[in-house]
């Protein structure tokens, strides 16, 4: 059995369904990722996972505790990383970390070690004793990141922790999930971020409207496509009408445009692009590049759903 089991979890709100049915397992020691795009019910999903809502039906176990029957035990296992900051803005960060090591039950002498510990984790010693208003984004999503391992937790659960933060921050954050999990500590990491997910995680479920429509490795996941090829269009124009007739071509099996970027999915690129490209000129497209990919989780997630991870 995984350290965390999910089974069969669901989450109604008022008659809308945010999560049907959904099961995974995570082995102890992995990082686990749940990708999809902004609205999927991939926060709705860590919320039951670390109690903070109750699921309309399902549990979940954590370390072999349920979620429903024993909470309190939940807790003690998990470090739970928010989107949302979870900070005083008004205290420094030392005074932040020695606030929730008080709520872990901590005592003072330990509070003090692990704030140092994770201070040093989030690479912000130096910046210990100024207040969190005082930060810039990325400062305060690695310290909301210390704050979640100050009890030194088995399982993380990590709920977009990159979201609107600069390069720099984002990329110290990989490196430290990469780090903590190499220290042994199991990570959930959600994000719609493909490029994340392929660099931290063994295994992946593709979540898209509160269902994982697939799991697996990397490779596994990309397998699902088979030996299809994705044509990836930077263009500017009239991108939404000229995809409506590119859909049409005989040979493609999925097409989509997100922010000047044209994805289409093909079992043979080498056939269609030239009607594709013609399409485009008649539609007055400017193309900027065309290039041809293997598939990636985008084109899984575009074979799976028949839209972009993007969107």
């Amino acid at each position: 059995m995984g350290i965390i089991e999910v089974r069969e979890l669901k989450k109604v709100f008022n008659g809308n369904t945010a999560v049907d049915g959904v099961s995974f397992s995570v082995e102890a020691g992995e990082v686990f990722g749940l990708l999809g795009p902004n609205g999927a019910g991939k926060s709705t999903l860590i919320s039951m996972i670390s109690c903070l809502l109750d699921p309309t039906s399902g549990d979940a176990l954590i370390d072999g505790h349920s979620v429903i029957k024993e909470p309190m035990e939940v807790k003690k296992i998990l470090g739970v990383i928010p989107q949302e900051i979870a900070l005083y803005p008004t205290l420094t960060a030392r005074e932040n970390l020695h606030f929730w090591s008080k709520m872990y039950g901590l005592s003072s002498q330990d509070a003090k070690k692990r704030a140092d510990d994770v201070l040093k984790i989030a690479g912000l010693s130096d910046r210990a004793d100024e207040k969190i208003e005082t930060y810039s984004g990325g400062m305060k999503r690695r310290i909301n990141i210390a704050a979640g391992l100050l009890h030194k937790p088995k399982v993380l659960l990590m709920d977009e922790p990159t979201v609107g933060i600069d390069p720099q921050s984002r990329n110290h954050i990989l490196e430290t999930v990469k780090s903590l999990n190499k220290s042994g500590l199991t990570v959930l990491y959600t994000s719609h971020y493909m490029e994340e997910v392929e660099f931290l995680c063994d295994r992946i479920a593709i979540v898209d409207q509160g269902k994982v429509m697939a799991s697996g490795t990397q490779e596994e996941l990309k397998k699902i496509v088979g030996q299809k090829d994705i044509v990836r269009i930077k263009a500017s124009g009239m991108l939404d009408k000229a995809i409506d007739d590119v859909k049409r071509v005989d040979g493609i099996d999925g097409a989509t445009v997100k922010d000047g970027e044209i994805d289409i999915l093909t079992k043979d690129s080498r056939k269609v692009l030239a009607v594709i490209i013609s399409i485009l000129n008649q539609e007055n497209v400017k193309m900027a590049s065309v290039e041809v990919q293997e598939p990636d989780l985008e084109g899984v997630f575009l074979h799976l759903t028949g839209k972009s991870l993007r969107d």
